[in-house]
């Protein structure tokens, strides 16, 4: 029987991770089917054909990106024996993504596509609940450490704890990008673990407490 269309030239796991460079280099908005085309060296037509679109081959490329550069920060929340233990690894484990030498200085969840036009708000959207996720890991991993007792946190603690640790772990993605050293996000770090006990002390006020 005589098979339909030619068969693929390219290897469509190389042509995944060379788009991930050009997004995160450029940005999804920044990057055109033509740039993915001259890059990868595939025909726009073939790019469709294999990957369906520009945005359905960046969600591929997020995937992708989830889990390598991506893995580290998540590893650190499940491995550590304490909550404490983890969100300080998940915080340097982030740091040390994020300045790499042979990568750009920033998260791509964080920065691939911050704002733009109107066409590109389900991008903008797929972006922040990916963001969302994040911080769900951090609140149940917090939670995880009051019901493993290594915490002692009121129930209403927990969500702004959560949401502390999520500001700075996305804010160190804007200060890398602006020219931060991996030591300057060290110093950082440092200054959130400092708050970790005046932050989940049960005496601490929280919603508005007095």
């Amino acid at each position: 029987m005589a098979t339909r269309g030619r068969p693929r030239t390219f290897d469509p796991g190389v042509a995944l991770r060379t788009a991930l460079d050009l997004f995160w280099e450029r940005g999804y908005e920044g990057t055109s089917l033509n740039d993915l085309a001259q890059a990868t060296g595939i025909a726009s037509a073939s790019i469709y054909a294999c990957f369906g679109s520009k945005e359905n081959l960046f969600r591929q490329v997020m995937a992708l990106y989830g889990t390598t550069s991506g893995e580290p920060p998540r590893r650190a929340l499940r491995e550590q024996p304490t909550a404490r233990a983890a969100i300080h690894a998940m915080l340097r484990a982030t740091a040390d993504e994020i300045t790499r030498p042979d990568t750009p200085h920033y998260c791509m969840l964080i920065l691939a596509a911050p704002t733009g036009a109107v066409e590109n708000h389900a991008v903008r959207e797929f972006l922040a609940d990916r963001r969302r996720d994040q911080y769900a890991s951090i609140r149940e991993r917090i939670a995880r450490g009051v019901a493993d007792g290594d915490l002692t946190l009121p129930p209403a603690g927990v969500e702004p704890v959560a949401r502390y640790y999520t500001t700075v772990m996305q804010g160190l993605s804007i200060q890398a990008r602006d020219g931060a050293s991996r030591d300057d996000l060290e110093a950082v770090i440092s200054c959130a673990m400092a708050a970790w006990e005046a932050l989940t002390a049960t005496t601490a006020a929280y919603r508005g407490a007095e």
